[in-house]
């Protein structure tokens, strides 16, 4: 079972990375990331999203071993992971008290199911 919902993490993180990638290109999608204040990023949040591609490669990465998919488990990605469902809970309040509608109407509701995801795969 875990095996299974690490590998839904690790698609929703892609698809996200790809929206991190569009906006840090300068497509006009911002309303959706950083807390929505704009639509075209300014350069600074536009470095943060090409930074957070690389988070969720690692965040992937750390669920799909937590999961057993990639190397043997250890206690260190054990606490890594909890440690991960911590900050993704995080992101769901986050999400939800942002002043961008449409980040708190499509966010809120992914980092929720990310968040659910990192819950199932620590709890193994």
């Amino acid at each position: 079972m875990s095996a299974v919902v690490a590998v839904l993490a690790t698609v929703i993180l892609a698809a996200l990375a790809v929206l991190q990638v569009l906006v840090a290109a300068g497509r006009p999608y911002g309303r959706l990331v950083w807390g929505g204040q704009h639509e075209v990023l300014p350069t600074r949040l536009r470095i943060g999203s090409a930074v957070s591609v690389v988070l969720y490669a690692g965040f992937a990465t750390l669920l799909l071993w937590r999961a057993g998919l990639l190397w043997p488990v250890t206690p260190v990605v054990d606490v890594a992971t909890w440690v991960l469902f911590g900050y993704l809970a995080l992101g769901v309040v986050v999400n939800a008290i942002s002043r961008s509608r449409a980040e708190r109407l499509v966010m809120t509701p992914v980092a929720a199911v990310l968040a659910a995801c990192a819950l199932v795969v620590a709890i193994g």
